[in-house]
């Protein structure tokens, strides 16, 4: 989604190898994750010649928080991290208070950029996509 909201006006879309190609990521995994972007309505999916994927109205709208958790799940939020399956106020794991701080902070990070203001470091030259 990041690469697709760095394209420039006018050519908005691009197809499963090119988005594969600029993210150095396998072509059939990438395509899984752009078909479950698909189906959370983030990314709109066109047919033909001049097909490909575009960012869609709710996804250029959308918080990374909302990307991470239609293709990761919620456990980055939620989850123990020692991998325990209760792990609580209640019953906390032995880092479960220094590992919530960190959790919550990123849950805020994520929560609180957007997609714009990552494609705005990769269009400026300050952060990229892949090596």
């Amino acid at each position: 989604m990041v690469f697709l909201a760095t394209l420039p006006e006018g050519k908005e879309r691009a197809g499963v190898k090119e988005i594969a190609f600029a993210v150095n990521s396998p072509e059939a995994f990438t395509g899984k994750i752009l078909q479950m972007l698909v189906r959370e309505n983030l990314l709109l999916s066109v047919k033909g010649p001049n097909g490909g994927f575009l960012i869609s109205e709710e996804g250029r709208k959308a918080p990374l928080y909302k990307i991470v958790q239609v293709v990761d799940g919620d456990s980055i939020f939620t989850g123990c991290a020692l991998g325990l399956q209760e792990c609580s106020e209640k019953h906390p794991c032995a880092v479960h208070y220094k590992f919530k701080a960190i959790r919550d902070h990123l849950t805020g990070m994520m929560m609180t950029t957007s997609l714009q203001d990552m494609a705005s470091g990769i269009q400026a030259g300050v952060s990229f996509l892949k090596t």
